[in-house]
């Protein structure tokens, strides 16, 4: 059975839409969509699948890794033109009654559920749209199985744990509000000039805490022709930790042939610690060994991604990092040629930076 997957491009800013197809000429073709980026993307997605899949018709899987607006406009548009057999989305409103008691006030829960509701008006609507179609919606969380994929995070339990912390949720016991004094700090810091050989790593073991929104990603392991395929969307060092561990619980954990850069390269989104346990420990320097490779969608408009710590990191892990950067990219195994296509180079080791 073949794949080929494929990183399409989401604008100026950072997205993800991801398509996955896998099978072969005797039995089929089967298409797995991660992400649909922003609402123009929903467009490109439409016309990539039929232009490129034979006028495919129907999506086997749909999976929203989370709700952030880069990841989840686009699929209404595609969940409107295609049969989608079925779509994998969390939403937060499902489990007030689980997390009342962190929230300030004196909510119902139904008070609750329909003020969390309504600040996730894209979510709201693919699920209204799929009730409407007939699409079933599965809970996406670790150990569910969507085909050839399965769910590794964010287990149930974690992502309860974080909806009090979502920036969209009430107030609650579990979030600090953040004054505007943080940000202006955030936004004085200047550049600083870094030094990296291959030995000595810049990434941080304990960087600033990425976003509870993108801890909720959803982190995808496909096995195809015993291949492995990591798909970690927006997941942060918690969830990709979590990740590893079901994994691991599942005998399904070693080095993938295929992995997302987390969050298009950012540097608050990987440990040393955390690549090790999931890509392995750093290569000895000029051993011409490759693990396999790695994409990182970046909008055209981001040329500050992926991070130079970051693309340099997965290299020293025997992963070449190529990114977007306005246009798609795609690696396929034993599947059909595509014409038009060109080789691209990977993103340098950069000894020397400004972050």
């Amino acid at each position: 059975m073949g794949y080929e997957i494929e990183f399409l491009p989401v604008g100026e800013g950072n997205g993800d839409a991801i398509c996955i197809r896998y099978g072969n000429i005797y039995e089929g073709y089967y298409i797995h969509l991660i992400d649909g980026g922003y609402t123009d993307t929903g467009n490109t997605i439409i016309d990539h699948i039929t232009n490129h899949y034979g006028q495919a018709t129907y999506i086997d899987n749909i999976v929203l890794s989370h709700a952030d607006a880069d990841h989840a406009t686009g699929l209404l548009q595609v969940l409107e033109h295609f049969e989608v057999g079925a779509l994998w989305m969390n939403r937060p409103w499902l489990y007030a009654a689980e997390v009342i008691d962190a929230f300030h006030g004196n909510y119902t829960v139904t008070g609750l559920e329909m003020a969390i509701k309504e600040k996730y008006p894209i979510i709201a609507q693919l699920e209204a749209l799929a009730v409407e179609k007939g699409t079933p919606i599965h809970e996406a969380f670790g150990g569910k199985q969507a085909g050839p994929f399965t769910i590794l995070a964010p287990t149930r339990e974690s992502y309860l744990s974080l909806i009090p912390q979502f920036d969209r949720t009430p107030t609650s016991y579990a979030r600090p509000i953040k004054g505007t004094l943080g940000k202006l700090f955030e936004a004085a810091k200047a550049l600083v000039r870094y030094q990296e050989t291959w030995n000595i790593e810049a990434l941080q073991e304990n960087p600033d805490p990425t976003s509870a929104s993108n801890e909720s990603s959803v982190v995808q392991l496909g096995i195809i022709d015993g291949k492995k395929l990591l798909f970690t969307a927006d997941a942060g060092p918690s969830a990709l930790n979590e990740a590893a561990d079901v994994a691991k619980y599942l005998g399904q954990l070693s080095p993938p042939a295929f992995v997302q850069v987390p969050h298009h390269g950012s540097r608050r989104n990987v440990t040393p610690s955390t690549l090790n346990g999931l890509l392995g420990s750093p290569l000895p320097e000029h051993s011409g060994h490759s693990r396999g490779i790695a994409f990182c969608s970046v909008g055209s408009g981001q040329k500050a991604y992926p991070r130079n710590r970051v693309s340099n990191a997965f290299l020293r892990r025997g992963y070449p990092v190529y990114k977007t950067t306005g246009d798609y990219i795609r690696i396929s195994n034993e599947m059909p040629e595509r014409n038009n296509l060109s080789p691209i180079d990977p993103v340098p080791f950069n000894n020397s930076y400004e972050e």
